[in-house]
């Protein structure tokens, strides 16, 4: 029978080997294998580079057909449900198909701004919500010029704190739990630019949304910069655009079992749990009297509140 591997049962020419000097250098050696195993799994993720294929094209008179319109009560607590007489509903569209992964790319002409308002395009699961997570691709309120926020919400055990992020936005909170911070997300602010006025002067661009099992990464391109790939819509190569404007690698978020069966989903909210805040919308930008009053009372200060796109695409790994 095999001897137990135990020292006492060493002979004496075997024991030298387990002097105190050599296990003290065994136990140096086994915590540096447990650091670089450490190491290895806070790595940043693999971003290499995968080829994608055509999977879906929403654009021109048809493109409404691959949508439905959300007609329940508005979940964001909207100014205009119930609907003020001579006022404004708020507006959301959901596209027919789901998605689990792939690279989605926005062609995006002018983006909504205005007191009172609350834009986002984003993906989302919305009968499951929270469970399948949201991802914000573009998301605003009233004027706009702060700048585009892109944000993951999720369920526990998804953060972007303590690992390598590889962007040109600015970091906000790291923890993408719905139960942390009042919902706020794990968020990325882009420049004035991304959003807004400072968007739309420049003719658009282009927002680009890769889901990986790697990660969720986000790039803007203004219009005169569009990559010739993205133009030509043959098989774009995200690996060849550069930095990101927003990086949520998957360090310590596993992204498969935290975002799946997502629809695109594009509205624009009226008051609601952020624009109609005091916060934000008196004291960041300064809107007259109240937003409800506002939204019920002033229809023709809506004209900027309008989505327009020069098409959607979505590519999947072939």
């Amino acid at each position: 029978m095999k001897q137990p591997y135990s020292p006492r049962s060493w002979s004496l020419r075997k024991k030298p080997i387990a002097s105190p000097e050599l296990l003290v250098g065994t136990a140096i050696l086994a915590v540096l294998f447990n650091l670089i195993q450490g190491a290895k799994a806070q790595a940043y993720p693999d971003y290499s580079s995968i080829r994608y294929q055509l999977l879906d094209s929403y654009g021109g008179p048809s493109f409404f057909d691959q949508f439905n319109y959300f007609s329940g009560d508005d979940p964001t607590d909207d100014a205009s449900t119930p609907n003020p007489s001579g006022g404004r509903n708020s507006v959301r569209v959901e596209s027919k198909n789901t998605y689990n992964s792939g690279l989605f790319i926005f062609d995006i002409i002018h983006t909504p701004y205005g007191c009172g308002t609350w834009p986002a395009l984003w993906l989302t699961d919305g009968p499951n919500w929270p469970n399948n997570g949201e991802i914000d691709i573009l998301e605003s309120h009233n004027h706009g010029s702060h700048g585009n926020e892109m944000s993951l919400h999720t369920t526990g055990g998804c953060s972007m704190d303590g690992g390598e992020r590889r962007q040109s936005g600015t970091s906000l909170e790291g923890n993408c739990d719905i139960g942390s911070d009042g919902n706020a997300g794990c968020g990325v602010t882009g420049d004035l630019g991304t959003y807004g006025v400072g968007f739309n002067g420049g003719g658009g661009g282009v927002y680009a949304l890769e889901l990986r099992d790697a990660g969720i990464r986000i790039w803007n391109f203004p219009r005169a910069s569009i990559p010739s790939d993205i133009n030509d819509g043959s098989s774009p190569d995200p690996s060849s655009w550069g930095i990101p404007l927003a990086d949520f690698p998957s360090t310590n978020c596993d992204i498969g079992s935290h975002f799946r069966n997502l629809n695109i989903v594009a509205n624009i909210d009226l008051c609601g749990e952020l624009a109609g805040t005091s916060t934000h919308y008196t004291q960041m930008y300064n809107c007259p009297g109240s937003c409800t009053d506002f939204v019920a009372n002033n229809p023709s200060q809506f004209e900027d509140a309008y989505w327009e796109f020069g098409g959607i695409r979505v590519y999947q790994a072939s």
